[in-house]
């Protein structure tokens, strides 16, 4: 397997697991906000039968919205127990040089002929004059400073990236772009992560 397929292949489980973890939090809060919702809603059933004490009610309310928010607050707390360990993993990983050299980034600027490499839409080449030397899998999370992983991107697309991991398509439509420019007739790797 080359280095450009097991990074491709690390990068899709990657992307997946913290795609996952945000829909795993996003649907664990959904289920807490039910669940108040649906305790609140049985208790203004009961309240409206019975003239209990204040305290006995509250008691109960407490006690049993408690008992209601207890399963998705616990699931809310373990995906983010896993989320701060894969960002101190992260940090773990970054390159102690931020900034690429001279040479990086003008060989970088080179193999792009001056213009953006990232996507203005549906899947085309950015047109803008490249401005900055992005990291395309970010250095926050991990991307290395290398000549592989760097980009040349106009300011509007360096600012749209942010700091997200890009996507396994991202990836092979700008390997393929590469190639029609660069020349090789191949796919050219695109991205690296330091190892820990």
């Amino acid at each position: 397997m080359t280095m450009g397929r097991s990074f491709q292949n690390e990068l899709q489980r990657i992307y997946w697991t913290r795609q996952s973890l945000r829909l795993l939090v996003a649907v664990s809060a959904l289920w807490m906000f039910a669940a108040i919702y649906l305790f609140f809603a049985k208790q203004r059933v009961i309240s409206a039968s019975d003239t209990d004490s204040v305290s006995s009610v509250s008691q109960e309310v407490f006690g049993g919205l408690w008992l209601a928010i207890s399963p998705p607050t616990a699931a809310i707390v373990t995906l983010l127990v896993v989320a701060v360990v894969l960002r101190a993993k992260d940090v773990r990983r970054r390159d102690p040089q931020r900034r690429f050299t001279r040479y990086q980034r003008h060989e970088g600027m080179m193999r792009a002929s001056g213009r953006c490499e990232l996507e203005s839409g549906f899947g085309r080449r950015c047109s803008r004059a490249a401005e900055h030397g992005d990291h395309f899998y970010p250095w926050s999370k991990g991307g290395a400073t290398s000549l592989q992983n760097f980009v040349a991107a106009c300011s509007h697309c360096n600012r749209r990236k942010g700091a997200r991991i890009p996507s396994p398509w991202l990836i092979s439509r700008l390997e393929r772009r590469r190639a029609s420019y660069v020349g090789t007739g191949q796919a050219i790797p695109v991205g690296e992560r330091r190892s820990l």
